[in-house]
Protein backbone atom coordinates (compact mmCIF):
# COMPACT_ATOMS: atom_id res chain seq x y z
CA UNK A 1 0.00 0.00 0.00
CA UNK A 2 1.38 3.43 -0.80
CA UNK A 3 0.21 6.74 0.94
CA UNK A 4 0.78 10.06 -0.54
CA UNK A 5 -0.97 13.48 0.50
CA UNK A 6 -2.63 15.57 -1.96
CA UNK A 7 -4.65 18.96 -1.96
CA UNK A 8 -7.76 16.84 -1.77
CA UNK A 9 -6.96 14.56 1.00
CA UNK A 10 -4.70 11.22 1.11
CA UNK A 11 -4.44 9.64 -1.89
CA UNK A 12 -3.79 5.54 -1.23
CA UNK A 13 -3.07 2.38 -3.93
CA UNK A 14 -2.81 -1.05 -3.80
CA UNK A 15 -3.59 -4.07 -5.95
CA UNK A 16 -7.36 -5.06 -4.21
CA UNK A 17 -9.42 -3.01 -2.89
CA UNK A 18 -11.82 -4.66 -0.97
CA UNK A 19 -15.25 -1.92 -0.24
CA UNK A 20 -17.15 -3.14 2.83
CA UNK A 21 -15.96 -4.86 5.91
CA UNK A 22 -18.81 -7.39 6.46
CA UNK A 23 -18.16 -11.43 6.48
CA UNK A 24 -18.68 -10.91 2.78
CA UNK A 25 -15.76 -8.20 2.37
CA UNK A 26 -14.04 -9.73 4.83
CA UNK A 27 -13.89 -13.23 3.43
CA UNK A 28 -12.64 -11.08 0.35
CA UNK A 29 -9.87 -9.78 2.38
CA UNK A 30 -8.53 -12.66 3.43
CA UNK A 31 -8.73 -14.55 0.00
CA UNK A 32 -6.59 -11.81 -1.77
CA UNK A 33 -4.03 -11.30 1.12
CA UNK A 34 -3.36 -14.89 1.09
CA UNK A 35 -2.76 -15.15 -2.93
CA UNK A 36 -0.22 -12.70 -2.39
CA UNK A 37 -1.72 -9.08 -3.17
CA UNK A 38 -1.72 -5.91 -1.22
CA UNK A 39 -5.26 -4.86 0.34
CA UNK A 40 -7.07 -2.58 1.24
CA UNK A 41 -10.64 -3.12 3.23
CA UNK A 42 -12.69 -0.15 4.16
CA UNK A 43 -16.17 0.29 5.67
CA UNK A 44 -18.44 3.21 7.10
CA UNK A 45 -18.49 1.34 10.48
CA UNK A 46 -15.96 -0.82 12.57
CA UNK A 47 -14.35 -3.48 11.23
CA UNK A 48 -15.02 -5.67 14.54
CA UNK A 49 -19.13 -4.44 14.33
CA UNK A 50 -19.90 -3.54 10.74
CA UNK A 51 -22.38 -5.82 8.29
CA UNK A 52 -25.49 -8.14 8.86
CA UNK A 53 -23.34 -10.34 11.03
CA UNK A 54 -22.30 -7.57 13.54
CA UNK A 55 -25.60 -8.35 15.03
CA UNK A 56 -24.90 -12.26 15.48
CA UNK A 57 -25.84 -15.21 13.30
CA UNK A 58 -27.17 -19.09 14.38
CA UNK A 59 -26.71 -21.29 11.52
CA UNK A 60 -23.52 -21.79 8.65
CA UNK A 61 -25.04 -22.91 5.88
CA UNK A 62 -22.70 -26.15 4.59
CA UNK A 63 -22.64 -29.32 2.29
CA UNK A 64 -20.24 -31.87 3.90
CA UNK A 65 -19.97 -34.54 1.38
CA UNK A 66 -21.36 -36.48 4.29
CA UNK A 67 -23.43 -39.48 2.68
CA UNK A 68 -26.89 -38.54 1.48
CA UNK A 69 -27.31 -37.63 -2.49
CA UNK A 70 -28.88 -34.17 -0.54
CA UNK A 71 -25.52 -33.53 1.33
CA UNK A 72 -23.38 -32.76 -2.03
CA UNK A 73 -22.31 -29.85 -4.75
CA UNK A 74 -24.79 -31.62 -7.44
CA UNK A 75 -27.51 -30.80 -4.75
CA UNK A 76 -26.61 -26.99 -3.90
CA UNK A 77 -26.36 -26.49 -7.51
CA UNK A 78 -29.94 -27.38 -8.37
CA UNK A 79 -31.48 -25.75 -5.49
CA UNK A 80 -29.47 -22.64 -5.95
CA UNK A 81 -29.27 -22.11 -10.12
CA UNK A 82 -32.51 -22.19 -11.58
CA UNK A 83 -33.37 -20.41 -14.39
CA UNK A 84 -35.16 -17.26 -12.75
CA UNK A 85 -32.15 -17.08 -10.06
CA UNK A 86 -29.61 -15.23 -12.44
CA UNK A 87 -26.78 -17.81 -10.95
CA UNK A 88 -24.86 -20.44 -12.89
CA UNK A 89 -23.83 -23.72 -11.89
CA UNK A 90 -20.60 -22.40 -12.18
CA UNK A 91 -20.77 -19.90 -9.88
CA UNK A 92 -22.74 -22.13 -7.00
CA UNK A 93 -20.30 -24.68 -7.56
CA UNK A 94 -16.85 -22.49 -7.59
CA UNK A 95 -17.88 -19.59 -5.35
CA UNK A 96 -19.76 -21.39 -2.99
CA UNK A 97 -19.46 -25.01 -2.73
CA UNK A 98 -15.50 -25.28 -3.16
CA UNK A 99 -15.10 -22.74 -0.80
CA UNK A 100 -17.28 -23.69 1.87
CA UNK A 101 -14.40 -25.99 3.57
CA UNK A 102 -11.76 -23.62 3.57
CA UNK A 103 -14.14 -20.79 5.22
CA UNK A 104 -15.08 -23.39 7.81
CA UNK A 105 -11.78 -23.64 8.61
CA UNK A 106 -10.87 -20.60 9.09
CA UNK A 107 -14.06 -20.22 11.02
CA UNK A 108 -12.52 -23.30 13.46
CA UNK A 109 -9.39 -21.51 13.58
CA UNK A 110 -11.22 -18.63 15.19
CA UNK A 111 -13.15 -21.08 17.59
CA UNK A 112 -16.98 -20.18 16.21
CA UNK A 113 -19.30 -21.82 18.42
CA UNK A 114 -20.25 -24.81 16.02
CA UNK A 115 -22.44 -27.35 17.82
CA UNK A 116 -21.86 -30.87 17.65
CA UNK A 117 -23.94 -34.35 18.45
CA UNK A 118 -22.65 -36.91 21.06
CA UNK A 119 -20.50 -38.72 18.00
CA UNK A 120 -18.08 -35.25 17.28
CA UNK A 121 -20.16 -34.37 13.89
CA UNK A 122 -21.96 -30.95 13.28
CA UNK A 123 -25.26 -30.85 14.40
CA UNK A 124 -27.26 -29.61 11.49
CA UNK A 125 -31.14 -29.17 10.77
CA UNK A 126 -32.66 -28.56 7.38
CA UNK A 127 -34.53 -25.55 6.75
CA UNK A 128 -36.33 -23.46 3.69
CA UNK A 129 -37.57 -26.07 1.65
CA UNK A 130 -33.56 -26.87 0.88
CA UNK A 131 -33.28 -31.09 0.37
CA UNK A 132 -31.31 -31.64 2.98
CA UNK A 133 -30.17 -30.64 6.36
CA UNK A 134 -27.52 -27.88 5.71
CA UNK A 135 -27.63 -25.38 8.36
CA UNK A 136 -24.69 -26.26 11.29
CA UNK A 137 -26.32 -24.61 14.43
CA UNK A 138 -24.10 -22.07 15.81
CA UNK A 139 -23.52 -21.38 19.62
CA UNK A 140 -22.48 -17.60 20.78
CA UNK A 141 -23.07 -16.45 17.52
CA UNK A 142 -23.24 -12.89 18.74
CA UNK A 143 -19.43 -12.64 18.45
CA UNK A 144 -19.31 -14.17 15.02
CA UNK A 145 -18.01 -11.20 13.18
CA UNK A 146 -15.48 -9.73 15.90
CA UNK A 147 -14.22 -13.57 15.64
CA UNK A 148 -13.40 -13.26 12.34
CA UNK A 149 -12.40 -9.60 12.27
CA UNK A 150 -10.17 -10.89 14.64
CA UNK A 151 -8.27 -12.87 11.60
CA UNK A 152 -8.92 -10.09 9.19
CA UNK A 153 -6.49 -7.88 11.12
CA UNK A 154 -4.23 -11.01 11.75
CA UNK A 155 -3.47 -11.34 7.87
CA UNK A 156 -1.98 -7.76 7.61
CA UNK A 157 -4.75 -6.60 5.46
CA UNK A 158 -4.74 -2.75 5.77
CA UNK A 159 -8.22 -1.66 7.08
CA UNK A 160 -9.58 1.43 6.84
CA UNK A 161 -12.66 1.96 9.71
CA UNK A 162 -15.14 4.78 9.29
CA UNK A 163 -14.95 5.20 5.58
CA UNK A 164 -18.01 5.90 3.67
CA UNK A 165 -17.55 5.23 0.00
CA UNK A 166 -19.27 7.96 -2.17
CA UNK A 167 -18.15 7.18 -5.39
CA UNK A 168 -16.35 4.58 -7.89
CA UNK A 169 -14.32 5.98 -10.33
CA UNK A 170 -13.65 4.42 -13.91
CA UNK A 171 -11.23 4.86 -16.25
CA UNK A 172 -12.31 4.15 -19.82
CA UNK A 173 -14.02 0.82 -19.77
CA UNK A 174 -12.63 -0.26 -16.52
CA UNK A 175 -12.90 0.60 -12.47
CA UNK A 176 -10.13 2.19 -11.33
CA UNK A 177 -10.45 3.13 -7.53
CA UNK A 178 -12.86 4.75 -5.56
CA UNK A 179 -13.59 8.17 -2.86
CA UNK A 180 -14.69 8.49 0.57
CA UNK A 181 -14.69 10.09 3.27
CA UNK A 182 -14.25 9.78 7.16
CA UNK A 183 -17.79 9.90 8.84
CA UNK A 184 -16.21 11.20 11.97
CA UNK A 185 -14.13 14.44 10.54
CA UNK A 186 -14.86 14.38 7.11
CA UNK A 187 -11.52 13.79 5.54
CA UNK A 188 -11.19 12.71 1.66
CA UNK A 189 -9.93 9.96 0.42
CA UNK A 190 -9.10 8.82 -2.73
CA UNK A 191 -8.23 5.09 -3.48
CA UNK A 192 -6.65 3.56 -6.70
CA UNK A 193 -6.80 0.37 -6.89
CA UNK A 194 -5.83 -2.50 -9.67
CA UNK A 195 -9.20 -4.55 -9.14
CA UNK A 196 -12.26 -3.24 -6.76
CA UNK A 197 -14.34 -6.19 -4.86
CA UNK A 198 -18.03 -4.31 -3.97
CA UNK A 199 -18.72 -6.27 -0.99
CA UNK A 200 -21.66 -3.40 0.18
CA UNK A 201 -24.48 -5.97 1.19
CA UNK A 202 -27.38 -6.90 -0.80
CA UNK A 203 -30.86 -6.60 1.49
CA UNK A 204 -31.92 -2.69 2.06
CA UNK A 205 -33.91 -3.05 5.50
CA UNK A 206 -34.67 1.17 5.42
CA UNK A 207 -36.21 1.32 2.28
CA UNK A 208 -39.44 0.11 4.33
CA UNK A 209 -40.51 -0.28 7.85
CA UNK A 210 -42.34 -2.89 10.01
CA UNK A 211 -45.45 -1.79 12.31
CA UNK A 212 -43.46 -0.44 14.59
CA UNK A 213 -42.37 2.31 12.02
CA UNK A 214 -39.00 2.44 13.39
CA UNK A 215 -36.62 1.88 9.91
CA UNK A 216 -33.87 0.87 12.51
CA UNK A 217 -36.01 -2.49 14.57
CA UNK A 218 -35.60 -4.31 11.27
CA UNK A 219 -34.79 -7.76 10.16
CA UNK A 220 -31.76 -7.57 8.43
CA UNK A 221 -29.11 -4.68 9.10
CA UNK A 222 -30.70 -0.65 8.95
CA UNK A 223 -27.27 0.06 7.74
CA UNK A 224 -27.01 -1.51 4.29
CA UNK A 225 -28.73 1.28 1.99
CA UNK A 226 -27.87 -0.17 -1.21
CA UNK A 227 -24.32 1.41 -2.66
CA UNK A 228 -23.43 -1.97 -3.61
CA UNK A 229 -26.07 -1.75 -6.38
CA UNK A 230 -26.22 2.16 -6.75
CA UNK A 231 -22.19 3.09 -6.51
CA UNK A 232 -21.94 0.30 -9.86
CA UNK A 233 -24.92 1.23 -11.42
CA UNK A 234 -23.59 4.34 -11.77
CA UNK A 235 -20.15 3.67 -13.92
CA UNK A 236 -22.30 0.94 -15.97
CA UNK A 237 -22.73 -2.06 -14.25
CA UNK A 238 -26.00 -4.27 -14.48
CA UNK A 239 -28.48 -5.48 -12.09
CA UNK A 240 -30.44 -8.26 -11.79
CA UNK A 241 -33.75 -9.55 -10.16
CA UNK A 242 -34.31 -6.38 -8.15
CA UNK A 243 -38.26 -7.44 -8.76
CA UNK A 244 -38.15 -10.90 -7.45
CA UNK A 245 -35.09 -11.18 -4.99
CA UNK A 246 -36.97 -8.53 -2.65
CA UNK A 247 -36.66 -9.96 0.88
CA UNK A 248 -39.57 -10.32 3.93
CA UNK A 249 -39.80 -12.77 6.47
CA UNK A 250 -42.29 -13.15 9.82
CA UNK A 251 -40.84 -12.03 12.60
CA UNK A 252 -41.44 -10.89 16.50
CA UNK A 253 -44.83 -8.25 16.73
CA UNK A 254 -42.85 -5.63 17.27
CA UNK A 255 -39.04 -6.51 17.20
CA UNK A 256 -37.36 -6.58 14.27
CA UNK A 257 -34.93 -9.40 15.21
CA UNK A 258 -34.30 -12.82 12.98
CA UNK A 259 -34.67 -16.06 13.96
CA UNK A 260 -37.12 -18.15 11.42
CA UNK A 261 -34.82 -20.36 10.54
CA UNK A 262 -34.30 -21.97 13.89
CA UNK A 263 -38.33 -21.56 14.90
CA UNK A 264 -39.12 -23.21 11.31
CA UNK A 265 -36.45 -25.92 11.24
CA UNK A 266 -36.27 -27.34 15.45
CA UNK A 267 -40.72 -27.75 14.48
CA UNK A 268 -42.48 -24.87 15.32
CA UNK A 269 -45.78 -24.48 14.18
CA UNK A 270 -47.47 -20.90 12.28
CA UNK A 271 -51.05 -20.58 13.40
CA UNK A 272 -53.81 -18.01 12.17
CA UNK A 273 -56.35 -16.03 14.33
CA UNK A 274 -58.74 -19.21 14.25
CA UNK A 275 -56.15 -21.26 15.88
CA UNK A 276 -55.39 -22.62 12.43
CA UNK A 277 -52.23 -24.60 11.38
CA UNK A 278 -52.51 -23.66 7.95
CA UNK A 279 -48.75 -23.78 6.33
CA UNK A 280 -49.56 -27.11 4.18
CA UNK A 281 -51.80 -24.96 1.99
CA UNK A 282 -48.79 -23.45 0.62
CA UNK A 283 -45.42 -25.75 0.91
CA UNK A 284 -45.83 -29.41 1.38
CA UNK A 285 -42.82 -28.91 4.07
CA UNK A 286 -45.22 -26.89 5.86
CA UNK A 287 -43.59 -24.55 8.07
CA UNK A 288 -40.26 -25.62 7.15
CA UNK A 289 -40.53 -24.94 3.27
CA UNK A 290 -39.36 -22.05 1.37
CA UNK A 291 -39.58 -18.63 3.17
CA UNK A 292 -41.66 -16.76 0.39
CA UNK A 293 -44.32 -19.23 0.40
CA UNK A 294 -44.67 -18.73 4.26
CA UNK A 295 -44.30 -15.13 3.68
CA UNK A 296 -47.43 -15.78 0.72
CA UNK A 297 -49.58 -18.33 2.89
CA UNK A 298 -49.14 -15.94 6.39
CA UNK A 299 -50.04 -12.86 3.53
CA UNK A 300 -53.00 -14.77 2.16
CA UNK A 301 -54.52 -15.97 5.15
CA UNK A 302 -54.46 -12.06 6.09
CA UNK A 303 -56.50 -11.34 3.15
CA UNK A 304 -58.73 -14.18 4.13
CA UNK A 305 -59.56 -12.88 7.72
CA UNK A 306 -58.05 -15.14 9.28
CA UNK A 307 -55.50 -13.04 10.97
CA UNK A 308 -53.85 -11.00 11.98
CA UNK A 309 -52.81 -12.22 14.95
CA UNK A 310 -50.53 -15.15 13.69
CA UNK A 311 -48.29 -16.99 16.16
CA UNK A 312 -44.99 -19.45 16.62
CA UNK A 313 -46.28 -22.26 18.24
CA UNK A 314 -43.55 -23.89 20.45
CA UNK A 315 -45.09 -25.11 23.52
CA UNK A 316 -45.34 -28.56 21.77
CA UNK A 317 -41.15 -28.49 22.60
CA UNK A 318 -39.69 -30.52 25.03
CA UNK A 319 -38.04 -28.41 27.99
CA UNK A 320 -34.60 -28.77 26.62
CA UNK A 321 -35.64 -27.89 23.06
CA UNK A 322 -37.27 -25.05 23.96
CA UNK A 323 -34.68 -23.50 26.24
CA UNK A 324 -31.48 -23.96 23.09
CA UNK A 325 -34.05 -22.16 20.87
CA UNK A 326 -34.86 -19.12 22.85
CA UNK A 327 -31.51 -19.16 24.93
CA UNK A 328 -28.92 -20.13 22.93
CA UNK A 329 -29.98 -19.67 18.62
CA UNK A 330 -32.42 -16.25 19.53
CA UNK A 331 -29.53 -14.22 20.71
CA UNK A 332 -26.96 -15.67 18.43
CA UNK A 333 -29.15 -14.00 15.58
CA UNK A 334 -29.65 -10.90 17.44
CA UNK A 335 -28.30 -10.20 21.31
CA UNK A 336 -30.96 -8.55 22.33
CA UNK A 337 -33.69 -11.18 21.69
CA UNK A 338 -33.77 -12.24 25.03
CA UNK A 339 -34.36 -8.55 26.66
CA UNK A 340 -37.17 -8.10 24.69
CA UNK A 341 -38.65 -11.49 25.59
CA UNK A 342 -37.85 -10.46 29.16
CA UNK A 343 -39.56 -7.09 29.01
CA UNK A 344 -42.72 -8.73 27.22
CA UNK A 345 -42.71 -12.11 28.82
CA UNK A 346 -42.48 -14.43 26.29
CA UNK A 347 -41.41 -18.22 27.39
CA UNK A 348 -41.41 -20.07 24.24
CA UNK A 349 -42.36 -23.54 26.14
CA UNK A 350 -45.33 -21.40 27.99
CA UNK A 351 -46.58 -18.90 25.03
CA UNK A 352 -47.20 -19.04 21.25
CA UNK A 353 -45.08 -16.09 20.28
CA UNK A 354 -47.14 -13.75 17.87
CA UNK A 355 -45.31 -12.38 14.53
CA UNK A 356 -46.00 -9.92 11.96
CA UNK A 357 -45.42 -9.93 8.27
CA UNK A 358 -42.11 -7.83 8.15
CA UNK A 359 -40.61 -4.71 6.37
CA UNK A 360 -39.99 -5.58 2.47
CA UNK A 361 -36.20 -5.01 1.52
CA UNK A 362 -35.07 -4.38 -1.66
CA UNK A 363 -32.39 -6.99 -3.27
CA UNK A 364 -31.20 -7.82 -6.05
CA UNK A 365 -27.56 -9.49 -7.87
CA UNK A 366 -25.44 -7.52 -9.58
CA UNK A 367 -24.62 -9.20 -13.17
CA UNK A 368 -21.78 -11.45 -12.60
CA UNK A 369 -20.07 -14.20 -14.61
CA UNK A 370 -18.45 -17.29 -13.31
CA UNK A 371 -15.53 -15.49 -11.93
CA UNK A 372 -17.22 -13.22 -10.29
CA UNK A 373 -16.66 -10.09 -12.57
CA UNK A 374 -19.23 -7.73 -13.74
CA UNK A 375 -19.83 -6.65 -16.95
CA UNK A 376 -17.99 -3.32 -15.58
CA UNK A 377 -14.04 -4.93 -16.12
CA UNK A 378 -11.84 -5.14 -13.27
CA UNK A 379 -15.02 -4.73 -10.55
CA UNK A 380 -16.08 -7.61 -8.78
CA UNK A 381 -18.85 -8.83 -6.86
CA UNK A 382 -18.59 -10.12 -3.78
CA UNK A 383 -22.18 -10.77 -2.45
CA UNK A 384 -23.98 -12.82 -4.94
CA UNK A 385 -25.54 -15.18 -2.31
CA UNK A 386 -27.88 -15.62 0.88
CA UNK A 387 -26.59 -16.04 4.62
CA UNK A 388 -23.36 -15.57 6.42
CA UNK A 389 -22.35 -18.91 4.50
CA UNK A 390 -23.06 -17.36 0.73
CA UNK A 391 -21.95 -14.14 1.71
CA UNK A 392 -18.53 -14.79 3.14
CA UNK A 393 -17.74 -17.88 0.35
CA UNK A 394 -18.75 -15.50 -2.11
CA UNK A 395 -16.43 -13.07 -1.27
CA UNK A 396 -13.46 -15.25 -0.48
CA UNK A 397 -14.08 -17.02 -4.07
CA UNK A 398 -14.26 -12.53 -5.78
CA UNK A 399 -11.29 -12.19 -3.49
CA UNK A 400 -9.37 -14.87 -5.27
CA UNK A 401 -10.29 -13.92 -8.62
CA UNK A 402 -9.80 -10.18 -8.17
CA UNK A 403 -6.05 -10.62 -6.58
CA UNK A 404 -5.16 -13.24 -9.35
CA UNK A 405 -6.17 -10.71 -12.19
CA UNK A 406 -4.31 -8.22 -10.35
CA UNK A 407 -1.04 -9.68 -9.83
CA UNK A 408 -1.83 -11.40 -13.89
CA UNK A 409 -1.08 -7.68 -15.41
CA UNK A 410 -3.18 -5.15 -13.38
CA UNK A 411 -2.78 -1.65 -13.41
CA UNK A 412 -2.79 1.52 -11.50
CA UNK A 413 -5.16 4.31 -13.54
CA UNK A 414 -4.88 7.45 -12.82
CA UNK A 415 -8.22 9.44 -11.24
CA UNK A 416 -9.39 12.72 -12.61
CA UNK A 417 -8.58 15.09 -10.36
CA UNK A 418 -11.16 17.64 -11.24
CA UNK A 419 -13.82 15.03 -10.87
CA UNK A 420 -12.39 14.38 -7.61
CA UNK A 421 -12.62 17.96 -6.56
CA UNK A 422 -16.33 17.84 -7.44
CA UNK A 423 -16.84 14.85 -5.57
CA UNK A 424 -15.34 16.20 -2.43
CA UNK A 425 -17.40 19.57 -2.85
CA UNK A 426 -20.33 17.58 -3.31
CA UNK A 427 -20.18 15.21 -0.17
CA UNK A 428 -19.48 18.08 1.91
CA UNK A 429 -22.18 19.97 0.66
CA UNK A 430 -24.98 19.13 3.07
CA UNK A 431 -22.84 20.69 6.11
CA UNK A 432 -22.39 24.26 4.54
CA UNK A 433 -26.73 24.38 3.58
CA UNK A 434 -28.16 26.01 6.57
CA UNK A 435 -31.64 26.06 5.32
CA UNK A 436 -33.33 22.86 3.31
CA UNK A 437 -34.49 19.58 4.56
CA UNK A 438 -33.37 16.57 7.05
CA UNK A 439 -32.26 13.39 6.01
CA UNK A 440 -35.44 11.92 8.31
CA UNK A 441 -37.62 13.74 6.16
CA UNK A 442 -36.10 12.83 3.22
CA UNK A 443 -36.11 8.92 4.11
CA UNK A 444 -39.15 9.18 5.85
CA UNK A 445 -40.93 10.27 2.47
CA UNK A 446 -38.98 7.71 0.88
CA UNK A 447 -40.85 4.85 3.06
CA UNK A 448 -44.19 6.16 3.15
CA UNK A 449 -43.96 5.96 -0.70
CA UNK A 450 -42.68 2.76 -0.42
CA UNK A 451 -44.95 1.03 2.48
CA UNK A 452 -47.80 2.20 0.26
CA UNK A 453 -47.39 1.39 -2.78
CA UNK A 454 -44.71 -1.04 -2.91
CA UNK A 455 -46.10 -3.14 -0.15
CA UNK A 456 -47.27 -7.07 -0.10
CA UNK A 457 -49.93 -5.90 -3.17
CA UNK A 458 -49.19 -4.10 -5.86
CA UNK A 459 -50.33 -2.85 -9.39
CA UNK A 460 -48.92 -0.84 -12.47
CA UNK A 461 -50.98 2.22 -11.63
CA UNK A 462 -49.79 2.18 -8.02
CA UNK A 463 -46.20 1.36 -9.00
CA UNK A 464 -46.46 4.50 -11.77
CA UNK A 465 -47.47 6.80 -9.14
CA UNK A 466 -44.67 5.38 -6.57
CA UNK A 467 -41.95 6.63 -9.50
CA UNK A 468 -43.93 9.86 -9.93
CA UNK A 469 -43.88 10.70 -5.86
CA UNK A 470 -40.08 9.19 -5.87
CA UNK A 471 -39.08 11.83 -8.34
CA UNK A 472 -40.72 14.49 -7.02
CA UNK A 473 -38.92 13.54 -3.59
CA UNK A 474 -35.94 12.85 -5.65
CA UNK A 475 -35.89 16.93 -6.41
CA UNK A 476 -34.84 17.89 -3.17
CA UNK A 477 -31.79 15.41 -2.94
CA UNK A 478 -29.26 18.44 -3.54
CA UNK A 479 -31.39 20.21 -0.51
CA UNK A 480 -30.60 17.75 2.30
CA UNK A 481 -28.87 19.30 5.03
CA UNK A 482 -26.81 18.15 7.87
CA UNK A 483 -25.40 19.59 10.91
CA UNK A 484 -22.62 17.59 11.77
CA UNK A 485 -21.03 14.72 10.09
CA UNK A 486 -23.06 11.74 11.43
CA UNK A 487 -26.10 13.47 10.02
CA UNK A 488 -23.68 13.88 6.52
CA UNK A 489 -23.62 10.11 6.62
CA UNK A 490 -27.09 9.26 7.32
CA UNK A 491 -27.45 12.20 3.72
CA UNK A 492 -25.85 10.34 1.30
CA UNK A 493 -27.41 6.69 3.10
CA UNK A 494 -30.57 8.36 2.51
CA UNK A 495 -29.52 9.32 -1.04
CA UNK A 496 -28.93 5.34 -1.89
CA UNK A 497 -31.99 4.71 -0.68
CA UNK A 498 -33.71 6.54 -3.08
CA UNK A 499 -31.90 5.74 -6.08
CA UNK A 500 -32.47 1.65 -5.23
CA UNK A 501 -36.04 2.02 -4.41
CA UNK A 502 -36.15 3.87 -8.21
CA UNK A 503 -34.75 1.09 -9.57
CA UNK A 504 -36.98 -1.47 -7.63
CA UNK A 505 -39.66 0.49 -9.18
CA UNK A 506 -38.97 0.11 -12.44
CA UNK A 507 -38.12 -3.75 -12.76
CA UNK A 508 -41.53 -4.46 -10.75
CA UNK A 509 -42.87 -2.65 -13.51
CA UNK A 510 -41.82 -4.99 -16.54
CA UNK A 511 -42.65 -8.24 -13.97
CA UNK A 512 -46.19 -8.73 -14.90
CA UNK A 513 -46.59 -11.91 -12.89
CA UNK A 514 -47.51 -12.64 -9.40
CA UNK A 515 -46.11 -15.72 -7.71
CA UNK A 516 -41.85 -15.54 -7.63
CA UNK A 517 -41.64 -12.77 -5.18
CA UNK A 518 -43.25 -11.91 -2.08
CA UNK A 519 -45.42 -9.09 -3.14
CA UNK A 520 -48.33 -9.57 -6.00
CA UNK A 521 -49.64 -8.21 -8.70
CA UNK A 522 -53.30 -7.42 -8.55
CA UNK A 523 -53.26 -6.97 -12.15
CA UNK A 524 -51.10 -9.52 -13.07
CA UNK A 525 -52.37 -12.51 -10.27
CA UNK A 526 -50.94 -15.26 -12.18
CA UNK A 527 -47.02 -16.74 -13.29
CA UNK A 528 -45.98 -16.71 -16.48
CA UNK A 529 -44.09 -19.52 -17.58
CA UNK A 530 -42.24 -16.79 -20.24
CA UNK A 531 -41.04 -14.83 -17.48
CA UNK A 532 -39.10 -17.68 -15.91
CA UNK A 533 -35.78 -15.46 -16.23
CA UNK A 534 -33.69 -13.31 -14.76
CA UNK A 535 -34.65 -9.29 -15.45
CA UNK A 536 -31.59 -6.97 -15.93
CA UNK A 537 -31.58 -3.45 -15.55
CA UNK A 538 -28.93 -1.02 -17.13
CA UNK A 539 -28.56 2.36 -18.63
CA UNK A 540 -27.47 4.08 -21.38
CA UNK A 541 -26.83 8.00 -22.35
CA UNK A 542 -29.34 8.30 -19.58
CA UNK A 543 -32.02 5.87 -20.80
CA UNK A 544 -32.97 2.86 -18.87
CA UNK A 545 -32.62 -0.35 -20.09
CA UNK A 546 -34.05 -4.05 -19.50
CA UNK A 547 -33.27 -7.47 -20.89
CA UNK A 548 -34.64 -10.96 -20.37
CA UNK A 549 -32.07 -13.46 -19.07
CA UNK A 550 -28.43 -13.32 -18.88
Amino acid sequence: MNVMETPLGKMVETDVLVLGAGVSGSGAAIAAKREGADVVLLDKGRLESCGQAGGGNDHFLAILDSGPETDTCDALVKFYSRPVSGLTPGMVENGWYRMMRPVLDILVEEKIGFVKTEDGSYLRSQGFGQPGSWWIHVEGGQTVKRQIARRVRAEGINVFDFLLTTKLCKSGHRVSGCMAYDVRNGDFYVFKAKKVVVCLGKTVARASANSTGNPFNSWYSPYVTGAHFVLPWEIGAKIMNLDIMQQATLEPKGYGAPGMNGINNMGGKELNALGERFMGKYDPMWENGLRIHQVQGTYQEFLDGKGPPFYMDMTHFTEKDAHYLQYVLMPGDKATYNDWTDQVGIDFKRDPLEVELSEISPDGLLYTDDKFETNVEGLFNGCAFISWSGAMCGGCYAGMQAAEAALKGGQLADIDQKAAAAEKERVLAPLERKNGVGYKDFESSLRNVMDYYMGYARSEKGIRLALQKLDFIGTYADKIKAANHHELMRAHEALALHKICVLTCLTCLERRESGRAVYRRGDFPNLDPAMEKPLVIWHEEGKFKFSWGR
